[in-house]
């Protein structure tokens, strides 16, 4: 993966987006001319996948002082066990306390969308995952599920901003209003090879009007070798996609000798669901995931202080001072 390049929005560096409370904590300590040098640590809640550190560091690199400074953290995409420090910043408190409440709630989402992303690649043993979750969360987070779902490990995502984030092409072929606008699927198959670019993979959809077999004949006879695969996103009304119709579609493809054109599943697939078709050896060349991802609860962070000026501290119930961890490296 690229460097990926985040907008920290104004919004967020001026505090709009803490929680109130730590915006009067800063009034209070500015006006009362304290500003120690604090050490805070931040850790999951549950074990899973470890994402939203070049994020944060993207925040604080904006935020810290150039001298004075340290951050320690996990890698992005490293496993995190519950209650493991994964994030350690040493500074200033007034450089950095206002940003408690968004370094949490990155580290949450995208941890836990890293996590259940990881779940369903594992899951498919090797079968490509795309993700394709964006329509289900607000626009304003899709390039950040996106980027968090390729950290989990899958290897595209549908949307232009996530990809680029991501540094990958986006993969998606057509939406069922392509064909039901065109009349037939094959018409839509045809129209998206004359306008799209030839580096665009032909993928056509073919469980709109007829039987999927019967589609995926005809677009296959239509387009021979050009024909790249299909995709089949059979709804529940229907029996959904299962097992047994790849298999039947793959037989028939294969019966008129189109072997090269590969099969495309989506449709509240999910790791039970991939684990299933992965163990009846369906025929598969990608699985399309979404709401298991974007519906996955979040890995919530906690910060603690643990050192003032250098004197350990802690809340009741936590141990003062620094916590152990040699899996943290120095990364600011």
């Amino acid at each position: 993966m690229v460097s990926p390049e985040f907008d920290i929005r104004p919004s967020v560096l001026v505090g709009d987006t803490a929680d109130v409370y730590l915006q009067r904590t800063l009034t209070i300590l500015r006006n009362e001319g304290i500003n120690p040098s604090v050490t805070m640590e931040f850790f999951p809640e549950r074990r899973g996948m470890f994402c939203g550190i070049k994020e944060v560091r993207a925040l604080l690199a904006k935020v810290l002082p150039e001298t004075g400074s340290e951050v320690w953290a996990l890698e992005e995409g490293e496993v995190t066990e519950s209650k493991e420090v994964a994030l350690r910043i040493k500074a200033p408190y007034s450089a950095f306390g206002l940003y408690e409440t968004t370094i949490c709630g990155i580290l949450a989402s995208c941890s836990g969308w890293a996590t259940a992303a990881r779940e369903c690649v594992d899951a498919a043993q090797g079968i490509p995952v795309v993700a394709m979750a964006a329509r289900h969360v607000h626009p304003n987070v899709v390039a950040i599920i996106d980027y968090s779902s390729v950290v989990g490990g899958c290897v595209s995502v549908s949307t232009v901003l996530g990809a680029r984030l991501s540094g990958i092409t986006p993969a998606g072929n057509m939406p069922h209003a392509l064909p039901l606008l065109m009349g037939d699927s094959v018409k839509a198959m045809q129209s998206f090879d004359r306008h799209m670019p030839q580096d665009v993979p032909r993928v056509a959809l073919v469980d709109t009007f007829k039987d999927e077999a019967e589609e995926a004949l005809n677009v296959a006879r239509a387009f021979r070798e050009k024909l790249r695969g299909i995709s089949i996103n059979t709804p529940e009304e229907r029996g959904g996609v299962t097992p047994e119709l790849i298999n039947e579609v793959r037989g028939r493809l294969d019966q008129e000798g189109f072997r090269h054109v590969e099969i495309f599943v989506s449709g509240h697939f999910g790791p039970d669901k991939i684990h299933e078709f992965v163990e009846k050896g369906a025929p598969v060349n990608g699985f399309g995931v979404g709401s298991t991802i974007s519906s996955t609860p979040p890995n919530n962070f906690s910060a603690d202080i643990h050192e003032i000026d250098g004197k350990p501290v802690a809340r009741r119930g936590r141990t003062p001072g620094i916590t152990p961890n040699p899996r943290l490296d120095r990364v600011m």
